[in-house]
């Protein structure tokens, strides 16, 4: 399930200029945080902020463009039939394939997350659930899903549409042999979220015995940790330690 985002509720307050200028921000002050990590060197991963007005377009960095230097004026809105519908260059195809038929599946959402990451993508290939064998791993208890599909390259909407259908109504997901990917009403959401998955895996990976919480301590857990926006919290953390200027990417 997805929880309550107080800054969604703030929007309703802004004009449809200034939700997209802050979606815009964010996901580029995403890509750059991800380069920050050493991930996405390869350009294997993607962003996507739903836009407020054209609300079956998203906004996704153009191919070619380096995390590190990603800036809004790189970003392109991208249509429902992946088609350019704003901005220069040249879509990343394969993010649209995954990233349409999520947004289209869960008008609730405004963004989801994807990158191959150290420890997510070896995660995945063990085509397993998450545990709750720390704090942070009961942020997804019971709120992520496992696609265990053989369509690691994902280059079709079908493949895409049925991650969506595996996804549901989770804020996470793990795409067998692939990786990891996140969802939020936000774009800080989902970035934040990702990172907290990406820390997830490695301690799985990591611990070979351990000793799980239970079920009533899990959920506890992660009621407290998600009621202010956990990713959103994480994601101005990240921002305070790699980028204390978030209009660089303006």
């Amino acid at each position: 399930m997805t929880e309550a985002n107080p800054v969604q509720k703030t929007e309703k307050n802004d004009s449809v200029a200034e939700i997209r200028a802050r979606r815009k921000q964010e996901c580029a002050l995403g890509y750059r945080l991800f380069a920050a990590h050493r991930w996405g060197d390869l350009g294997d991963g993607h962003i996507s902020a739903r836009d407020p007005e054209k609300t079956d377009c998203f906004w996704m960095l153009r191919w070619g463009i380096s995390y590190h230097a990603a800036r809004v004026s790189d970003l392109v809105l991208v249509g429902p039939d992946g088609s350019l519908v704003e901005g220069e260059g040249t879509i990343n195809i394969a993010g649209y394939y995954i990233h349409h038929p999520i947004l289209e599946a869960r008008p609730d959402l405004v963004s989801a997350v994807h990158v191959h990451t150290g420890w997510g993508s070896p995660f995945s290939a063990e085509a397993r659930m998450i545990e709750p064998i720390s704090q942070e791993s009961c942020i997804f208890f019971e709120d992520h899903a496992l696609w265990n599909d053989e369509e690691v390259q994902v280059q079709s909407l079908p493949a895409g549409r049925r991650i969506a259908e595996a996804l549901a109504q989770n804020s996470a997901i793990i795409l067998r042999n692939h990786g990891l990917l996140t969802a939020g009403v936000s774009v800080a959401e989902a970035v934040g979220r990702f990172v907290y998955m990406e820390r997830v895996a490695e301690l799985h990976l990591k611990v070979h015995d351990p000793k799980l919480i239970s079920a009533e301590a899990a959920r506890f857990a992660k009621t407290d940790l998600i009621r202010m926006g956990i990713g959103r919290q994480g994601f101005a953390s990240l921002l305070r330690r790699h980028i204390p200027d978030p209009d660089v990417v303006n």
